[in-house]
């Protein structure tokens, strides 16, 4: 058995009641460095998705992200229980799809479907199907505002979902995160 001629050094342990301003600094040193190799998700008010990115407008302090399967992203409001929605897709379909046929897509599953109001509106320098309805899915009845968006090739659903009683509330709030929404172009040129 050889033995070293250097002590055993113990390894550098940081605690943060220790030294506060260094572990800050490392701990903002990590999560800068993870959000500089990050491509897509949200950063600030930009969401980049596979073949897409847009900005969202600014959200009451009451909504927070949540992570959902089936959403490019989404927000929830636990004091109205209410839902807010975001997909974007590209080359799936909506070349030749209409608007309308779009939204319908989107409620195939529920049932009871009441459209309440439907029409085209100019949304982010293309026309886009603003649609409010009621509709059950596993027989609870929920009430929904809806923005459907074909642009450059891609598809793009903006959602707002709410038990119909806590509906109004937010759906003011809805309306307003919707004017902030705009397709990012993602071409250098």
């Amino acid at each position: 058995m050889l033995a070293s001629a250097r002590p055993m050094r113990r390894p550098l342990r940081l605690r943060p009641a220790a030294c506060p301003r260094a572990f800050r600094a490392i701990l903002l040193a990590a999560v800068l460095a993870g959000a500089a190799g990050c491509s897509a998700g949200l950063q600030g008010d930009t969401f980049h998705g596979e073949g897409f990115t847009f900005r969202i407008g600014a959200l009451p302090e009451s909504w927070r992200r949540v992570e959902v399967s089936h959403a490019s992203l989404a927000f929830r409001d636990e004091r109205d229980g209410a839902s807010i929605i975001l997909n974007g897709r590209c080359g799936v379909d909506g070349e030749d799809v209409p608007l309308e046929a779009l939204t319908q897509h989107l409620f195939l599953r529920f049932t009871e479907r009441e459209i309440l109001e439907q029409r085209v509106l100019p949304f982010d320098h293309r026309e886009a199907m603003h649609t409010v309805l009621t509709a059950k899915l596993d027989g609870v009845p929920m009430k929904f505002a809806l923005w459907v968006l074909k642009k450059d090739g891609c598809v793009y659903d903006l959602a707002f979902m709410a038990a119909p009683p806590r509906f109004a509330r937010g759906a003011e709030e809805f309306e307003r995160f919707v004017q902030g929404f705009g397709t990012v172009s993602s071409h250098v040129d």
